[in-house]
């Protein structure tokens, strides 16, 4: 999932609201959640232990229907499905799970595929639901994106079932098994799937999300060069980040011919950036330097703190060769610096009074044929064509260029439009099912930083899992969702599905 940086200033008003029911669901629904909790909150969390133990990561030397951790996610997704009475269906990269038989439907999309995930910044695997480390707090890669809510929406179903609550249309939970990294298979797949009249994504977060920003970015490259001069200190090492849809919390930097003097003066320049944990190493004349940030979203670039961002600017007052390496750091230092709504980078920076200001995080420096590229990821808001950002980031480059002298091997332009579907017809509904189970009385739509899969179908907002002033821990190293909240989504969603099955 990809998504919010707006969402923390408009919902924070709300989290001060006294949690007293605002708002009316019908009696089933209430009944139903209540039910659904009583009934199945430990065999859901019990499934979602299960459903996090498959690695269910993109791999580019193995496709998904001979990778046998999407195999095996599959199969116990359907066996659990099928064991709680509800139909499941295997279409390849999509799974449907089903409960009813209108003619009409709601599609629940959500998806079963995850970003990487470092083993050594977890406190146990991080395919290995933790339910121990932190009380109160469920910690697996998956657990908030998307697993937890695939596991939620299972039992909802399954309590809806047991009750025999009546259904006017059809729900069926739409499991995408390659959100993170290719679209494509999804948009095929729904060229010929009768799409539901009502979408939900259950990728995102609460009250319910009527705007995401477009998913862009920028790619420089700099060929790779030998340094004229070799006995003046250079950098012979910059890359950091590991996805590109990540705030990196680590960074490297390795400097040949490093001076007393130069090093004073990275040392202290790091001084002034206490958040950032720097580590300084001596190797043979080499000067090695990690910094060590916060990973977050990117799309919340607000919520981390970027090693890559913060690594170069304690490289930037020396004047470095214009190798890769070099040419990176005096690019980063100059257009992107250590701000995150892209003020530096000429004037592409704008803002929507709703959908809030374009973000931008550095998420990836990585070293390939062509030479060391940076990985810029914005997130556009409406306010704005792509026609006129796109002229004006790279008049930004060939200003940088002339001004610098320095030439990029490559650049990458990609602008993902925004979605807003403010009109929606079930946004009031899933508003009055937010309002009545916490309380927050004057909740309403939101936009976030995108981008879920909401945009390829018709009418789709989204709804949770993640609660409204509360980073997003997916994408992170330390995923989780907490036991309150598992809870507290298991009641919405069932009353949300009997609320719009019903309308």
């Amino acid at each position: 999932m990809n998504f919010r940086s707006h969402i923390a200033r408009m919902a924070a008003p709300l989290l001060l609201c006294p949690l007293v029911a605002a708002a009316d669901v019908s009696p089933v629904a209430q009944k139903t959640a209540d039910y659904a909790v009583d009934k199945y909150e430990a065999a859901m969390t019990d499934t979602l232990a299960e459903l996090v133990q498959f690695k269910t990561v993109a791999r580019e030397d193995i496709p998904l229907e001979k990778n046998p951790e999407f195999s095996g996610f599959k199969r116990t997704l359907c066996d659990t499905a099928e064991a709680l009475g509800l139909e499941c269906e295997d279409h390849g990269y999509v799974v449907i799970v089903a409960l009813g038989q209108g003619e009409e439907k709601i599609g629940i999309v959500t998806h079963g595929d995850v970003q990487p995930a470092n083993p050594a910044k977890w406190k146990k695997s991080p395919f290995e639901l933790d339910r121990t480390s932190e009380p109160g707090k469920l910690i697996a890669r998956g657990s908030e994106d998307d697993k937890g809510p695939i596991a939620t929406a299972l039992y909802a179903m399954k309590a809806i079932k047991d009750q025999g609550v009546p259904m006017k249309r059809r729900v069926e939970l739409i499991v995408y098994l390659a959100e993170e990294s290719d679209w494509e298979p999804l948009k095929a797949f729904l060229k010929d799937y009768d799409m539901p009249a009502y979408n939900i994504t259950i990728d995102a977060s609460y009250p319910v999300v009527t705007a995401e920003k477009g998913w862009s970015e920028v790619r420089a490259t700099f060929a790779q060069s030998a340094v004229k001069d070799q006995g003046k200190p250079y950098l012979s090492d910059f890359h950091g980040g590991y996805f590109r849809s990540q705030v990196p919390d680590e960074a490297h930097a390795s400097i040949a011919n490093p001076t007393p003097a130069l090093e004073k003066a990275i040392r202290a320049r790091a001084a002034t950036h206490p958040k950032v944990k720097f580590e300084f190493a001596n190797n043979d004349g080499v000067l090695e330097i990690t910094a060590r940030g916060a990973a977050t979203h990117s799309s919340e670039p607000e919520h981390g703190i970027n090693a890559i961002a913060f690594l170069a600017d304690v490289l930037g007052n020396y004047d470095w060769p214009a190798n890769a390496p070099g040419a990176t750091v005096r690019y980063i230092n100059d257009l992107i610096g250590t701000g995150i709504v892209a003020e530096q980078f000429g004037d592409i920076a704008y803002s929507d009074d709703f959908m809030g200001p374009m973000t931008g995080a550095l998420t990836m420096v990585k070293a390939d044929d062509n030479g060391l590229t940076s990985y810029l990821n914005l997130r556009r808001p409406t306010g704005k064509s792509a026609e006129l950002l796109d002229k004006q980031i790279n008049k930004a480059i060939d200003n940088w260029q002339k001004e610098t002298g320095i030439q990029m091997a490559d650049v990458g332009v990609s602008l993902g439009e925004p979605y807003r579907a403010d009109d929606a017809p079930h946004v009031q509904p899933l508003l009055e099912v937010f309002r009545h189970f916490t309380g927050i009385e004057d909740a309403g739509p939101v936009s976030i930083g995108g981008s879920t899969n909401a945009k390829l179908l018709p009418n789709a907002v989204s709804f949770g899992p993640s609660m409204p002033g509360k980073a997003y821990t997916g994408h992170s190293e330390h995923e989780f969702i907490t036991v309150d909240q598992l809870r507290l989504n298991l009641e919405m969603y069932t009353g949300m599905m009997i609320e719009i099955a019903n309308l």
